[in-house]
């Protein structure tokens, strides 16, 4: 669920890329080439997202991808919601060895394999760290395949417009400065989506956070866990409640799972 959801990003993974090697801005430079043919002789690889975990929500043209692929590369918790539909060489990885693993990933597709990235949830939503790097291991064209996102979920479950919403991710590396002023900066007037950061910017992090710049202790907040699942839990509450929960950077600090969207409600 969440990169991100789960498997999406590298909050706490390997690889050591400063400010100006970061793969999400490579990921972002430029739109996407023009004249991608999928059908050619040399087809983009796909970086497609296999929606919040629940097989239901993988979508038919994630499924296809996933089956005509020769060579598929993800995390392993990513991969094992695809697996059953996979026909060719699977690859997974986990943070402290992905590099190596998109190394071979790009070395078949060099030869003239078929590839296939997955991740969970929608790439489009704190997938582009991984995105990045599949980029850059590949000598094609990376096109990147839509899923449904936890974020979409999340927003259908609370009746919160996405329109009406700002939408930040804390689940990447890297300086949060700007991602933090922008939640400090429209709570209350706008509802707020968030995906936290396992596990030391947590939804109670966040609230207190919140709290602490001037936003209303009463706003209704709700944190969403492992949506889709059998085990899907929402708990309602309000930013000043949630903020009890602040402080520690370990599973054990936080009744909240890693896999986790915040939603906060304007009045």
């Amino acid at each position: 669920m969440s990169d991100a959801e789960s498997g999406g990003d590298d909050a706490d993974g390997a690889g050591d890329e400063d400010a100006s090697d970061d793969p999400t801005a490579y990921a972002a430079r430029a739109p996407e080439p023009a004249g991608i043919v999928e059908e050619a002789d040399d087809p983009p690889v796909l970086a497609v997202g296999v929606g919040p975990g629940n097989p239901e929500y993988l979508v038919p043209r994630a499924r296809r991808a996933v089956r005509e692929a020769d060579v598929l590369v993800g995390f392993e918790t990513v991969v094992d919601v695809v697996r059953e539909h996979a026909t060719g060489e699977v690859l997974e990885c986990g943070y402290r060895d992905q590099a190596e693993t998109l190394a071979t990933f790009g070395d078949r597709v060099a030869e003239g394999a078929r590839g296939t990235a997955v991740l969970m949830g929608d790439p489009n939503h704190s997938g582009y760290q991984l995105v990045g790097r599949v980029e850059r291991a590949v000598d094609r064209p990376v096109r990147v395949v839509p899923g449904i996102s936890s974020l979409q979920l999340a927003a259908s479950r609370t009746r919160t417009p996405m329109e009406e919403s700002t939408f930040v991710t804390l689940h990447r590396r890297g300086d949060l400065t700007d991602a933090r002023e922008r939640l400090r900066r429209d709570v209350g007037d706008r509802h707020l989506l968030v995906l936290p950061r396992p596990y030391d910017l947590m939804p109670g992090d966040v609230a207190a956070d919140l709290v602490d710049a001037g936003a209303d202790a009463d706003l209704p907040a709700l944190v969403l866990e492992r949506l889709t699942h059998d085990d899907e839990t929402i708990t309602r509450s309000t930013l000043s409640a949630l903020a009890e929960h602040a402080g520690g950077d370990g599973r054990a600090d936080t009744p909240f799972s890693d896999l986790s969207v915040l939603v906060v409600r304007r009045p």
